[in-house]
């Protein structure tokens, strides 16, 4: 405790002479121009006490973070020439820093550490493997400043002798480019152009300019050289581009490839498709189309057109939703790759180094290879499962009868598509979810349609409970379901449980290279879909975050251009993936969500579609659309919609948003009529009215009355 009140009072000490001599003053360009003369004067009297004092007023200003340490480097080089000054800064801001983190650690480590050891703990463990190089970059790419990385290495495990090394060397190249363009400007006795345009001072600025991307590319490089290090690299390569997995981000990945001529090798070990075809995209739109016809047929009066109840033949349900699939099959199917020009290979890959596959008895090279392996369904660890009949939404799609009372175990996406379609097709369901609300990632008031929506159709919602247990009985299987509060256990009987519980990654085959995965189970990747091993990407469900067939699509585009043609790279951008829910009424959204809008920053404009004339012409009575925009403007930020086909209507959006294009383009643009695109130009024109002042309309109506 003594050591820290010492220490405060140091430092307390620093910054109370900084201010009240205001010492700042002298912190800034100016000054030192001011006061050149007499300051070379001084240094020409006693170079070495000068060179000493400067030493010891730069390690003052580092220890406390005082502002000046720019400054100081600069008026080295312009004082003592570029060597003397070189070295000076050199050690000075080494000793200086080292000081700084010293003091940070000896200050709040302990607290840090105790209070937040969560969060420290993989920190310390992440530095311990990496923190030399990370340090480094730091010290060569100043992207933070010098205080901000002293106090955070401060607050770490970090060895202090390791701390002063790195920093010394990592400082050394940025600090010799200021001192250089200091000294060669210093130098200039005439600013003409002879004096400014000399190329000793175009060099200097130049280097300058360029030496950040210099260092960020070598940086780069030693990166690659680590993680490559003891991997044995072939001297030719087979393929351009391995890809594993043939779902909906390999598939692109390879026609990507394929369109530039590159030799792709494309391997699948189940079926060409992945689960968008086979499990998820293709199959439960199908059977919701056939829910949707049942549905109609229910309300076929509110028509005029009598009918009688509907005669749901299941297993004739299902067959219509394995034709569409094999519909759409070969567009994914091996034949059409390969007349693309993509090697197509059926089998398990494992990838047994940085440049190899092993497929079978056969190991193939390639100078990049992308991983796209997709998900699987998250199984949930409940006592009893094993007991009780039970599919996940990949194995539902083998049923042939309609379960009377059906269990849905997930309050997602996909739990309320397949809860929705078996209700209205006749079946009992109940739906248990752990969130308060319906699809966590809705707004709360589309949430709340899609309650409203789901009990409609009869589905039971129990939210914000856990299934704890599952047992078998004679009249089928019985859930013990626990709200997560505490207050009420029940018991719920059903034949039939669904999980729909989320998705996790699927990486089978890569455990050779060790590659680091995120807290869900992902891979980890950078913004160029690059894993910590440099010569692999991934994509698609294997790293998220958005489980989506064209969020997929678009990461395999960025992760198969990168690959083929690094070092050129391109960042994926994940701020504009649409979101749908397919059920009734359907959820789509985009961007800034309502709900999280600030209102002194943005504007929400909402457009009920319960008037809009195509949805009165087919008897639909809900629905809203709303839009965040800027403040005062017309940018859009965010839109949900909730009602028919409310993705299609999602697309206009989408394409503004991506194109910049604001309220006022759409509100120009003629859409067809009656069509339900027509709201979109209708909600512009309600946020154009909410923009209209009364004080521009009193004018107007001036206006018009004079004119009359």
């Amino acid at each position: 405790m003594r050591k820290r009140l010492l220490l405060l009072a140091f430092l307390a000490l620093l910054a109370g002479l900084w201010w009240y001599l205001d010492l700042g003053r002298y912190a800034s360009l100016g000054a030192l121009a001011e006061h050149l003369e007499t300051l070379r004067a001084l240094i020409d009297r006693n170079f070495a006490l000068a060179a000493g004092v400067y030493f010891v007023v730069y390690i003052l200003v580092l220890i406390p973070s005082l502002p000046g340490a720019l400054v100081l480097t600069v008026a080295g080089g312009v004082l003592f020439g570029f060597w003397p000054a070189l070295l000076l800064v050199s050690f000075a801001s080494s000793i200086g820093s080292l000081l700084a983190m010293l003091f940070a650690r000896t200050l709040l480590r302990d607290w840090v550490q105790r209070r937040f050891a969560d969060v420290i703990g993989p920190i310390n463990r992440g530095l311990e493997r990496e923190g030399a190089l990370y340090l480094f970059s730091l010290r060569l790419v100043p992207l933070f400043p010098l205080f901000a990385i002293n106090l955070v290495f401060g607050l770490t495990r970090f060895p202090a002798l390791r701390f002063y090394w790195v920093s010394q060397l990592g400082m050394l190249p940025v600090t010799a480019v200021y001192i250089n363009a200091a000294a060669q400007v210093a130098q200039i006795e005439q600013f003409d152009a002879a004096g400014v345009l000399s190329w000793e001072i175009i060099a200097s600025l130049a280097l300058l300019a360029v030496f950040p991307f210099v260092i960020r590319r070598a940086l780069g490089a030693l990166r690659t050289r680590r993680a490559l290090r003891g991997a044995r690299r072939p001297r030719r390569f087979d393929y351009n581009l391995v890809v594993i997995g043939a779902g909906s981000a390999g598939l692109v990945s390879a026609l990507v490839g394929a369109a530039v001529r590159a030799k792709v090798l494309l391997v699948e070990r189940n079926r060409m498709g992945g689960d968008c075809l086979w499990t998820g995209c293709v199959p439960s739109k199908s059977i919701l189309a056939a829910a949707a016809v049942a549905h109609t047929v229910h309300r076929a009066r509110d028509f005029g057109v009598h009918a009688g109840a509907p005669e749901v033949r299941f297993d004739e349900v299902m067959a219509r939703v394995r034709a569409a699939i094999e519909h759409i099959a070969p567009h994914d199917s091996p034949e059409r790759f390969t007349e693309l020009g993509v090697d197509c290979r059926s089998g398990s890959a494992e990838v047994i180094s940085p440049w190899e596959v092993r497929i079978g008895d056969q190991v193939f090279s390639a100078r990049r290879i992308i991983v796209a392996t997709g998900g699987a369904p998250n199984v949930p660890d409940i006592a009893g499962l094993d007991e009780v009949p039970h599919v996940t939404s990949d194995t539902f799609w083998s049923l042939r009868e309609l379960p009377a009372r059906l269990l849905v175990l997930g309050a997602g996406p996909i739990g309320c598509e397949l809860a929705q379609a078996c209700a209205r097709l006749g079946s009992e369901v109940h739906v248990v979810g752990r969130g308060e609300r319906l699809v966590a990632e809705l707004e709360e008031e589309a949430a709340a349609h899609l309650h409203q929506g789901l009990e409609a159709d009869g589905v039971s919602l129990t939210l914000g409970a856990e299934v704890t247990r599952l047992r078998s009985t004679a009249e089928g299987g019985v859930a013990e379901i626990a709200s997560l509060d505490g207050s009420a256990v029940r018991e719920q009987g059903f034949d039939l449980l669904l999980l729909a519980a989320g998705r996790s990654a699927v990486l089978d085959g890569l455990d050779a290279l060790n590659l680091e995965t995120e807290a869900d189970g992902s891979l980890s990747v950078d913004a160029h879909l690059r894993t910590s091993c440099p010569t692999v990407y991934a994509c698609g469900d294997a790293v998220g975050p958005h489980r989506f067939t064209h969020a997929a699509s678009h990461q395999a585009w960025h992760a198969s251009v990168n690959a083929l043609f690094d070092p050129v790279a391109f960042k994926v951008d994940h701020s504009l993936i649409p979101r749908c829910v397919y059920t009734d009424p359907e959820v789509a959204s985009l961007g800034l969500s309502p709900d999280a809008a600030d209102p002194e920053r943005c504007d929400v404009t909402r457009y009920s579609l319960e008037g809009l004339d195509r949805y009165v012409a087919e008897n639909i009575n809900t629905g809203y659309l709303r839009i965040v925009t800027a403040k005062g403007g017309d940018r859009i930020l965010g839109v949900t919609i909730v009602g028919a086909h409310a993705g299609e209507l999602l697309g206009l959006f989408a394409l503004a948003m991506r194109h910049k294009l604001g309220l006022s383009k759409i509100l120009s643009t003629v859409l067809p009529y009656p069509t339900g695109n027509e709201a979109v130009k209708l909600a512009a024109g309600q946020w154009r009215r909410g923009q209209t002042s009364e004080r521009t309309l009193t004018w107007a109506e001036r206006i018009m009355r004079w004119r009359r």
